[in-house]
């Protein structure tokens, strides 16, 4: 981890504006086609959600203003952001999951697998661990949705992006699903959101 040099970025004035502000977070919901992920977890007898958020891990961590953490008055950057993912138990409610990135999906799904296997087998709500170089997500399959917003913790300075995916839904022959993002306008803008869902989908419509 290292920190990023304020006074020479030339989004200085943005950062100290929004995060002078009470909420500065703003969220967007995008749909985005996962026909060709769907099958592939078919086919190869994987979880959807694992391939999903692979895809979605891999294209925030090619972005850097998404490995941007505010901590106190200064910027870390991390090396790379993991996934706290919600995961369900059979009593309907969830755990939260600390899922670590790997580039290559069979380590992050032996990854993801394992988070899994320790909150099915216990009560506990949160991780052992728990930092800021992660995103929050959470899995909403029971229905689609066009806008979503996020509990507010009320913590100062809280710039960790929150996304949820929705329940799939067919238009024009592809399978669709809504994805909202959340994020703090001190470190992103909309331009880098959008750099986000062309990589997803990018990553999403990949063979392998």
């Amino acid at each position: 981890m290292k920190y990023l040099d304020i006074d020479s970025w030339n989004r200085k004035q943005h950062f100290q504006h929004f995060k002078s502000l009470e909420d500065p977070f703003f969220s967007v919901t995008v749909n985005v086609d996962v026909t060709n992920t769907l099958k592939l977890s078919k086919e190869k007898k994987a979880s959807f959600f694992a391939m999903y958020l692979h895809a979605c891990l891999v294209a925030l961590n090619s972005i850097e203003n998404f490995k941007y953490r505010i901590q106190e008055d200064k910027i870390a950057i991390h090396d790379v952001i993991n996934a706290s993912a919600t995961i369900a138990r059979e009593d309907h409610t969830f755990g939260f999951s600390y899922i670590y990135f790997d580039e290559i999906f069979k380590n992050f799904n032996d990854n993801f697998l394992k988070e899994k296997e320790r909150i099915l087998n216990s009560e506990e709500l949160f991780p052992p661990v728990n930092s800021d170089d992660c995103i929050y997500c959470s899995a909403l399959p029971w229905f689609s949705f066009t806008s979503q917003k996020e509990p507010v913790s009320g913590v100062k300075n809280d710039s960790i992006p929150k996304l949820a995916f929705g329940k799939t839904f067919t238009e024009n022959n592809q399978i669709k699903m809504p994805v909202a993002i959340s994020v703090n306008h001190a470190l992103v803008d909309g331009y880098h959101i959008g750099l986000f869902f062309e990589e997803f989908q990018s990553q999403l419509d990949k063979n392998n």
